[in-house]
């Protein structure tokens, strides 16, 4: 049995336990995390081994946001919003919502962040700082057991280019707050209630302009005063540590190897820097 599929076994028995009707499980996403949609009960399950602690910080964060009033998935209100553990898996169950269009407009977007934003100034937890993403993404390359494939010249090219981000952000001064870490458009849900966003283990304490260099550009035009300079600089973080990842041995990104090369290409070629979602298309062809 693949540990997907006793992911799929311990969820699935999990909310039946619970009272939730279900005989089936559509898998929506599978990298850190497994996503999964629980049928016929329509929940959201979070699934990944027990050790991963962040699964607390993310229920309780999301417990505090949707106080606040952000735009944030809610937990699934039939059972006790807490951390399950079944069979070495800790599971977390959620309000699974229905796309309602395919496309949601880079307005409704901005919007959508500059609320979620407002809300985490509010909102006062222990957090880590974007710089632990960076740490992370600098260990792996370090790392060859952890990066076997990495060619050595972009391994030393890519550490020095991640370091020299790190400083260089740091030195803007920014102010810093509470961030989603991540609020690409894979962890933003357009619903019936308006954009909702998803994914809370990546929140961290930085400048605004670290959450905006994940998102399209478009969206960014729309975001009210933004510190063009440092969104670049950000925007080729993000570049850099999205790239040393893609070479991380067990990645399940889809063409993870080939969307590692190209980043690595992209950063050579220099600025201006492209939005993920740009770099994406291109490696998809469209």
């Amino acid at each position: 049995m693949t540990d997907v599929t006793r992911a799929i076994v311990a969820a699935t028995s999990l909310a039946a336990s619970l009272g939730l009707p279900t005989h089936d499980a559509i898998v929506l996403h599978n990298s850190n995390k497994l996503a999964l949609r629980l049928i016929p009960c329509d929940v959201l399950a979070r699934v990944a081994p027990v050790g991963q602690e962040v699964a607390r910080f993310e229920v309780e964060l999301a417990q505090r946001l949707a106080e606040a009033g952000c735009p944030v998935c809610p937990l699934e209100h039939r059972v006790d919003p807490r951390v399950y553990r079944r069979d070495g898996f800790a599971v977390t169950l959620w309000t699974y919502h229905e796309p309602v269009t395919p496309h949601l407009p880079p307005v409704d977007y901005a919007k959508a962040l500059e609320r979620l934003h407002a809300g985490m100034r509010k909102v006062d937890v222990p957090s880590a700082r974007f710089t632990d993403r960076i740490t992370e993404a600098q260990e792996v390359v370090a790392d060859p057991d952890r990066s076997p494939e990495l060619p050595d010249g972009d391994r030393v090219f890519l550490s020095g280019r991640l370091a020299n981000l790190r400083q260089v952000i740091d030195d803007h001064g920014a102010v810093e707050q509470l961030l989603h870490g991540e609020p690409h458009p894979g962890n933003v849900l357009s619903t019936a209630s308006g954009p909702t966003f998803i994914d809370l283990e990546t929140c961290c304490r930085g400048p605004v302009e670290f959450d905006l260099a994940h998102v399209p550009e478009a969206v960014c035009a729309h975001y009210r005063d933004v510190d063009q300079r440092l969104l670049e600089d950000c925007r080729q973080l993000v570049i850099a540590m999205v790239a040393a990842w893609r070479w991380e041995l067990g990645d399940q990104f889809p063409q993870g190897g080939r969307f590692g090369e190209v980043l690595l290409r992209v950063l050579r070629e220099g600025p201006p820097w492209p939005t993920l979602d740009t770099v994406t298309r291109e490696l998809n062809g469209l």
